[in-house]
């Protein structure tokens, strides 16, 4: 399959889940934590070193982070101060497939809905969506590269899915 491209599943990655009002002094502490401002609109991805902050709605985000980043969730919940904020650390909530090769894109296009083209799906952006009638958070790291988050429950059916759709393109 090298001509299609390779699928791998990145593991051992932190992921935490965060609402909160992003006009609140606890969000303004947040980002004094992640470095970053928190993403603002639909498909925003701020990142900071091993750590990257995926928009998931106008008061939700997911903060995905390399294994080097430690205690993420303890972090963000000293850094809310008792104001209204839920972080949850839920690494085995999702797992992450990595997608990448020059048919990445048309690999997923065979069950996506969104439009992945360039001109609309921009590098470095991430958006709810499904994949072969599965919810996933996708995400372009850049022309090349994909990474789909499926629920885990959901992992061996979508990466027999895309396995499937990357043989049109195997040598």
């Amino acid at each position: 399959m090298a001509e299609s491209g390779t699928l791998q599943e990145l593991q051992f990655f932190s992921m935490v889940s965060l609402r909160v009002d992003p006009d609140s002094a606890a969000a303004r502490g947040i980002e004094c934590v992640l470095e970053s401002a928190l993403p603002g609109t639909c498909g925003e991805v701020s990142r900071r070193g091993d750590q990257v902050v995926l928009w998931l709605g106008p008061d939700e985000w997911l903060i995905v982070s390399e294994p080097a980043v430690a205690d993420v969730a303890a972090r963000l919940r000293v850094a809310a101060g008792g104001g209204h904020a839920a972080i949850v650390d839920v690494p085995a909530n999702r797992t992450i497939l990595e997608l990448s090769g020059p048919q990445a894109r048309e690999v997923l296009e065979k069950g996506c809905p969104v439009d992945l083209h360039p001109r609309v799906l921009a590098d470095d952006t991430a958006v709810l969506t499904t994949l072969a009638r599965v919810p996933v958070l996708l995400w372009k790291v850049d022309r090349t590269t994909f990474r789909v988050l499926p629920r885990t429950s959901f992992t061996s059916y979508v990466s027999m899915w895309l396995l499937d759709a990357m043989q049109e393109f195997a040598a």
